[in-house]
């Protein structure tokens, strides 16, 4: 049962978690952020950017910060699945005798840097996939757990690159999170500059251990969720399919391949986690709509409208959102819940402008009724 104790205890950890990896980490608070919600909440991240922008840093930092054993994979198109997970070799016994004897791999770790994922073959990255997803490894027939808690924290380079290969969609719905790393500002430049001037090791320490990190998830999984909120997020999820029940003009229109049901858990696992952090004891509706981006940005596949366009999938979660008008499907007498002021003027605005741009051209006498009513033509 959460008390009030504990949650004091959440909030105090978080803002030292926070205090140490800015420590390391100049600007990027969103994906920082999104990063430590993630890692509470128990998934794994992907993280997207150019070269050079500090996403292996942030591992680095956060295997500090968090006190557990860390290993780095650096991905290259040569790696073979065994680099990954371990392998049986052949060893002396005292007797004289030779027997097979499981050798790990540095997979049997806590926190898992996958650096440069994507520019290693399908294959070696499906060596992942198991321990990704259900935390052992089978080698030779022989299933292995791997240690509590653990997390894969994956850095790709864009597509775009030369010498990288796509991630295959059973691997990119086993990430909680996909986070883009962008180029940081002048300010933040000038900082990072200034910093690694002095020392370019990590100075972060310690502030939190792996027995009181799955303390914080055990309380996060706590926070209650009120069923109009659920239902909100589970219709969020559905509206990505273009042939769903829930879906929405925007999904039609440019995705193929809606989010699956790991977007839903995810969902809600992480907003039970940021209503914590930022000091609600709740999940609200602006968590949900805050995480539909780095939850359902790699779990849709956009259409051949949609890249031909260049419609990213972030501007079709944003459509998305504004279609279903920041609550669920229905009316108000089946107990939804209101929209916020703001965002249904919001809403209401853009539908307008939309009703508008797709109006045919009318007759003078429904000009003249428009006139008088006061819309704009």
């Amino acid at each position: 049962m959460v008390t009030e104790e504990s949650i004091q205890k959440f909030s105090k950890q978080c803002a030292n978690i926070f205090e140490q990896v800015g420590r390391d980490v100049i600007g990027q608070k969103e994906v920082v952020e999104g990063t430590i919600i993630a890692m509470i909440a128990g998934g794994n991240v992907l993280l997207e950017g150019v070269p050079g922008v500090g996403k292996t840093r942030l591992v680095r930092s956060l295997g500090r910060v968090f006190n557990l054993p860390f290993s780095r994979i650096q991905f290259t198109p040569d790696l073979m699945p065994a680099d990954v997970t371990g392998t049986n070799i052949i060893v002396k016994t005292e007797d004289g005798t030779s027997k097979f004897q499981f050798q790990p791999g540095p997979i049997f770790s806590n926190i898992i840097l996958a650096d440069e994922i994507n520019r290693a073959t399908p294959k070696t990255q499906s060596a992942l996939l198991e321990a990704m997803q259900e935390h052992t490894v089978t080698v030779m027939g022989v299933s292995r757990e791997l240690n509590e808690p653990f997390f894969v924290l994956a850095t790709q380079n864009p597509i775009e690159q030369d010498g990288t290969y796509p991630l295959p969609e059973a691997q990119m719905d086993r990430f909680m999170f996909k986070l883009i790393v962008p180029n940081p500002g002048l300010e933040e430049l000038m900082q990072i500059v200034d910093m690694t001037q002095k020392t370019m090791a990590e100075v972060a320490e310690a502030a939190c251990s792996g027995e009181e990190l799955l303390e914080m998830r055990a309380t996060a999984n706590q926070i209650p969720v009120a069923e109009d909120v659920l239902r909100y997020a589970m219709t969020l999820c559905s509206a990505t399919h273009p042939d769903s029940e829930c879906a929405t003009e925007a999904a039609k229109k440019y995705v193929r391949l809606g989010a699956s049901p790991r977007a839903g858990q995810a969902l809600i696992s992480a907003a039970k986690v940021r209503a914590l952090m930022h000091g609600r004891f709740n999940v609200a509706y602006s968590d949900l709509n805050a995480l539909a981006y780095p939850v359902l940005r790699h779990r849709m596949k956009m259409n051949f409208e949609a890249i031909a366009a260049r419609v990213s999938p972030d501007a079709v979660i944003t459509m998305i959102i504004k279609e279903l008008g920041g609550k669920p499907a229905g009316n108000a007498a089946e107990g939804k819940a209101p929209v916020a002021k703001k965002e249904a003027a919001e809403t209401a605005a853009g539908q307008v402008a939309m009703a508008d741009a797709e109006t045919p051209v009318q007759s003078d006498k429904q000009k003249s009724k428009r006139k008088f009513f006061g819309r704009k033509e």
